[in-house]
C-alpha cells in the first residue's frame, strides 16, 4: 500500500510538471490611465483550461451575485454565487464559436514573450487582441480570444485596455469550485436570475382590473375606491439611502374599455395620521377644500397643516383600446398587446426608506371590463443620479376620485390660478420642485389640443415658464387598435396634445429653485384655461413635489 501511494505521488507530481498551472494577472486602463478603484483581472489557466476571476471573487469576499468563468476547448462554464447560500452554473458550447478573427501581420513583445494581433468587431466595437503561442495555455481575461492562445492584452476602440501585467506559475489548485458544482440552468434562465439577483423587486398589484363596476369591492390586501376606478395596496420599503434607484414599471391593457384615459400611480405614507388616503376612506368630503372663487370646491389638492396629498409617481394615459379590440384589423398594421411603461422614480428613495406605503393606481373610465393592470417596483443599488434627501409633497390637482366626486381641476380659469405655502423649518439647498402638467377637455378648442403657457412663481417671482407640448403622438399608432380614422388620413391617436400622448408616460419637470431660506415661501401655477363650450370645459391635472437636500 505504501508503494501504491508513493507512486501515486510521483505520478501526481510529474503531471503537475507536464501540465503546471499559471497564475496572470491584468489590469484596466482607459485613454491611457490605469483604473485604480476597479479590481484587476485574475486567470488561471493550464492546458486544458482557463478560470477567470478578480481577487475578492476568489477569495469568496466580493459583494453578491458574482459571476466567474471557466473556459475549455469545447465550451464555456459561467458560475454565480447569488448570495452566501445559493449559486447557480451553466454550461455553453456555442460561445466560443461566435467570434471570427482577422490576423494581421503586427506583432510585439509583452513581457518578454511574442505577440501576434488579431481583430474582430463585435456589437459595432473595434477590439484588438494580442496573443502569444509560446506558451502551452489558451487563456483569456474574458470569453473573447480564448481560442487563439493566451491573451496578453485586449483593446476595445483604441481607448479601453485590459493588460496582462504579471505571469507566473503556481501550484494551487484554482479549478476545484467548479468540479463541486452539479446542477446546471440553461444559459437564458442563468442569465435571468443573475440579472435579477442584481437589485430587489416589490410587486405591488399582478393583473389586477380596473373598471366602473357597483360590484367593487376591497379585500384583505387590496383596497377599491371609487366604484373600482382606483385600487391601493400597502407595500414595505428596504432601507434606502438617498444614491439608491428606484424604478416603478406599469403594464396595462384594455379589458373592454375602447378610450384613451388618464392614470396615475401614486403614493401615501401609512404612518401618517392625515393624507389623501383617509379621504379615500372616509369620503372627498373630509379633506381640506381649496377655493378660488368660481363656485367650486376642490377636495384635497393642496398641503394644507397637516394635511399630505397624494404624491404622484407615474402619470401615464392609456391607448385607444390595446389587446381587447386588436381584432379591429387594418392593412400593414400590426397592433401592440400591451402598453408598457417604466420610470425612474429615485427622488423619492429618502421619503419611501424603511417605510410602509400605500401605493394606489387609477385610471378614469366608465367601462364595467376597464383594464387590467400590473404594477411593481424595482431597487437598484446606488442607481440614482441626483440625490435628495428632502421630499415634500405640495400639490395634485389630478381628481384621482374622479368617480368619487372629487371635482376636476378647472380652477385655472381664475386668475388667482393655484396657490400653495410651505414652511420650512431650516434651509433647503438645491430646491427642486417635480412637477407634471398635463391639459385636458373638448375638442379642437379644448385645452388638450391647444397649447397652454404653464408659469411657476415661487413668492410671487416668475421660476419658470414652458410650453407643455407633444408632437410624437403618431409614433405610437401601433398601441391604438381603437383610434378613430378621420377623413384627413389622421387617426385621432396621431394629434399632438397638451403634454401627452395616447399609450404614453408625461415625464415630469424638474425646476431648480435654488437655495430656500428657513422660513414660509408660496408656490403659485398658472395657466391660461380655456372657458368651457356648451357641456365641453377643459382642466389641468398638475403635480409638484419640492425635492433638496
Amino acid at each position: 500500500m505504501k508503494f501504491v501511494a508513493a507512486l501515486f505521488l510521483v505520478s501526481a507530481l510529474v503531471l503537475g510538471q507536464k501540465n503546471p498551472t499559471y497564475h496572470i494577472i491584468y489590469e484596466k486602463s482607459n485613454n491611457g490611465k490605469v483604473l485604480t478603484d476597479v479590481e484587476k483581472v485574475w486567470v488561471f489557466a493550464n492546458t486544458n483550461q482557463a478560470y477567470v476571476t478578480n481577487p475578492s471573487q476568489y477569495a469568496k469576499q466580493a459583494e453578491f451575485p458574482y459571476e466567474e468563468t471557466l473556459l475549455q476547448d469545447k465550451y464555456v462554464m459561467q458560475f454565480a454565487q447569488l448570495s452566501s447560500t445559493e449559486s447557480i452554473q451553466t454550461k455553453d458550447s456555442t460561445t466560443l464559436q461566435k467570434y471570427a478573427f482577422e490576423q494581421t501581420n503586427d506583432t510585439k513583445k509583452i513581457l518578454g514573450y511574442t505577440c501576434k494581433k488579431a481583430k474582430t468587431v463585435i456589437n459595432s466595437n473595434q477590439y484588438e487582441i494580442w496573443y502569444t503561442n509560446d506558451l502551452p495555455i489558451h487563456a483569456s481575461p474574458s470569453v473573447l480570444g480564448f481560442s487563439l492562445g493566451l491573451v496578453l492584452e485586449m483593446t476595445r476602440n483604441s481607448n479601453y485596455v485590459v493588460q496582462a501585467i504579471e505571469i507566473k506559475k503556481t501550484k494551487e489548485n484554482a479549478f476545484q469550485r467548479f468540479q463541486s458544482q452539479k446542477k446546471f440552468s440553461n444559459t437564458l434562465d442563468y442569465k435571468d436570475l443573475i440579472w435579477k439577483s442584481r437589485f430587489t423587486s416589490i410587486p405591488v398589484f399582478t393583473d389586477e382590473t380596473i373598471c366602473f363596476s357597483d360590484a367593487s369591492r376591497s379585500n384583505d390586501s387590496i383596497f377599491r375606491f371609487a366604484n373600482g376606478t382606483v385600487i391601493a395596496r400597502k407595500i414595505k420599503f428596504p432601507k434606502l439611502n438617498p444614491k439608491d434607484g428606484i424604478f416603478l414599471e406599469v403594464k396595462q391593457k384594455s379589458n373592454g374599455d375602447a378610450y384613451d384615459r388618464t392614470g396615475s400611480v401614486f403614493a401615501m405614507l401609512a404612518d401618517e395620521p392625515n393624507t389623501f388616503f383617509q379621504g379615500m376612506q372616509k369620503g372627498m368630503k373630509t379633506l381640506p377644500i381649496y377655493n378660488v372663487g368660481n363656485g367650486k370646491s376642490y377636495q384635497g389638492y393642496v398641503a394644507e397643516g397637516t394635511y399630505i396629498p397624494a404624491v404622484e409617481l407615474m402619470r401615464f394615459f392609456t391607448s385607444f383600446g390595446i389587446s381587447h379590440f386588436n381584432s379591429l384589423e387594418l392593412k400593414d398594421k400590426e397592433w401592440f398587446k400591451e402598453n408598457y411603461y417604466r420610470q425612474d422614480i429615485s427622488e423619492y428613495s429618502s421619503y419611501f426608506s424603511e417605510k410602509e406605503v400605500y401605493i394606489g393606481t387609477y385610471i378614469g373610465n366608465y367601462d364595467k371590463g376597464g383594464h387590467k393592470v400590473s404594477v411593481s417596483v424595482s431597487v437598484h443599488k446606488e442607481g440614482a443620479l441626483q440625490e435628495f434627501n428632502t421630499v415634500i409633497p405640495v400639490f395634485n390637482t389630478t381628481n384621482l376620485m374622479e368617480m368619487g366626486e372629487q371635482e376636476y381641476s378647472t380652477l385655472f380659469e381664475s386668475e388667482k390660478g393655484l396657490q400653495v405655502q410651505f414652511t420650512l423649518s431650516k434651509p433647503l439647498k438645491n430646491a427642486t420642485l417635480r412637477f407634471t402638467t398635463s391639459g385636458h377637455g373638448g375638442w379642437e378648442n379644448g385645452d388638450e389640443f391647444v397649447p397652454k403657457i404653464n408659469q411657476v412663481y415661487l413668492d410671487d417671482a416668475l421660476a419658470y415658464e414652458f410650453l407643455p407640448w407633444r408632437t410624437d403622438c403618431a409614433s405610437y399608432r401601433l398601441y391604438n387598435p381603437a383610434s378613430g380614422n378621420f377623413e384627413n388620413g389622421l387617426s385621432s391617436s396621431d394629434y399632438s396634445r397638451s403634454n401627452w400622448c395616447p399609450g404614453t408616460i408625461t415625464n415630469p419637470e424638474f425646476i431648480a429653485l435654488g437655495d430656500l431660506t428657513e422660513g414660509t415661501h408660496t408656490l403659485t401655477i398658472k395657466i391660461p384655461q380655456g372657458k368651457p363650450e356648451g357641456s365641453s370645459f377643459s382642466y389641468w391635472n398638475v403635480s409638484g413635489v419640492l425635492l433638496g437636500n
